[in-house]
């Protein structure tokens, strides 16, 4: 079996994370796109924008036919974070030297230097996945009051945005937690919410990489993401059956460990 075909049936799983657990979608995207289908790193951080944005509008539209997207949010955190996605991809991406600097025999060059900023933003996901859940977190799912620490948010919203835009990352390990502790979100809510606010700003960074004339074979994008889109229905039929914090620390492991073989890939 070709690299090309396991890195297609991946697409699939790319989704399913996102339906399942409302991120994970990018840590998976990145990888199967450099390593299995020899996307160079720096265009499969924009692939993964389109990819995960995409799929993710359409997992959020589905959630919001459940009601589970509060849209003020949407909006309070969106924008900072767009904006700061868009310049990211925009300006700041196609500035960075192709060669950053060199040390002794190694060179640390532009798609090494993205892949290895992936890596620990991969580990440092993993752990808040693998952390078992504080005690009466569970009553968060019948809170229905949301209570917004507007300045949190805007932060959070501009970091996750800088990030998202530096290594084509959707955020939603990011975005998650803080609509949780800042805006007292329940969490099924936060799940939704947050694929709406993922699909805003990956696509509307994926057309700063558009802006910047990368050439993008559409085949490849389009499929995968075709893929991805079925995968992400997978997803949300199979909430509904397994365990959240189960899944979502076995996942936290998987991905703990694809950071550091990543790492070990680049720097070694």
């Amino acid at each position: 079996m070709s690299t090309d075909i396991i890195g297609y049936i991946a697409a699939v799983l790319v989704g399913a994370s996102l339906g399942l657990i409302g991120s994970g979608g990018s840590i998976l995207t990145v990888p199967i796109l450099v390593y299995l289908m020899a996307v160079e790193p720096v265009l499969a951080t924009a692939y993964s924008l389109f990819i995960v944005g995409a799929t993710s509008l359409v997992g959020g539209i589905q959630n919001a036919f459940q009601k589970k997207v509060d849209f003020k949010t949407v909006v309070i955190f969106g924008i900072p974070s767009i904006i700061a996605v868009y310049l990211t991809r925009a300006y700041i991406v196609p500035i960075i030297p192709d060669t950053i600097a060199t040390i002794g025999s190694f060179t640390l060059t532009k798609p090494i230097a993205l892949m290895v900023l992936f890596a620990i933003v991969m580990i440092a996901a993993s752990i808040s996945m693998i952390k078992p859940k504080k005690k009466g977190a569970e009553e968060d799912e019948t809170t229905t009051t949301i209570k917004y620490s507007y300045g949190m948010i805007l932060v959070e919203g501009l970091l996750v945005g800088t990030l998202t835009g530096l290594v084509g990352a959707g955020g939603g390990f990011l975005i998650i937690p803080a609509l949780v502790i800042f805006a007292r979100m329940p969490m099924k809510l936060a799940v939704g919410t947050s694929l709406f606010i993922i699909a805003a700003k990956s696509l509307l960074g994926f057309l700063g990489d558009l802006q910047a004339n990368e050439l993008i074979d559409w085949t490849l994008l389009l499929s995968f993401t075709g893929l991805s889109i079925i995968g992400i229905f997978i997803g949300i039929f199979l909430s509904k059956k397994i365990a959240g914090n189960k899944l979502k620390k076995a996942f936290g492991w998987f991905v703990f460990l694809m950071g550091i073989y990543i790492l070990i890939k680049e720097l070694i």
